[in-house]
């Protein structure tokens, strides 16, 4: 659950750090001090142990949404689809050479296409963007 809801703080725009798979707690505070980041956790003991850390209690997406705006202020709606959902690069307009790669059926006028300079993936407007904005905007009003 903590993996979806980091890359749904990415797709409103957020840096976000996800942690790996069987990360040490000692690493995690570490990393969380030295990148003045806001640790968010289901363990409620590592959440004890950080002032100011956000412990999630539910598993619904929605809930924990629900949390991060109530106790964090999140804006679900502050830069949607500006970062990368893998590697959490900020996006880049995508040259002509990345647009060969979208398909002809997605290229709309005025539709922004963004790659990420990382990675190389490249994001274009679909009806998935709708589903998630639509989500985020419904996050936003909780």
């Amino acid at each position: 659950m903590l993996r979806g809801i980091g890359r749904w703080l990415r797709i409103a725009g957020y840096d976000t750090s996800i942690a790996a798979s069987g990360s040490a707690d000692a690493e995690l505070l570490a990393l969380a001090a030295a990148e003045a980041r806001v640790l968010l956790t289901c363990d409620r003991a590592l959440g004890a142990r950080v002032t100011g850390a956000l412990v999630l209690d539910s598993e619904r997406l929605d809930e924990a949404a629900r949390a991060l705006r109530r106790r964090l202020g999140i804006d679900w709606l502050r830069a949607p689809f500006s970062r990368c959902l893998l590697d959490n690069t900020p996006l880049r307009p995508a040259g002509a050479e990345e647009l060969t790669s979208v398909p002809g059926s997605a290229r709309r006028a005025g539709e922004t296409v963004t790659a990420c300079p990382a990675c190389a993936r490249v994001y274009w407007p679909g009806s998935h963007v709708r589903r998630m904005r639509a989500r985020l905007e419904r996050w936003q009003a909780l």
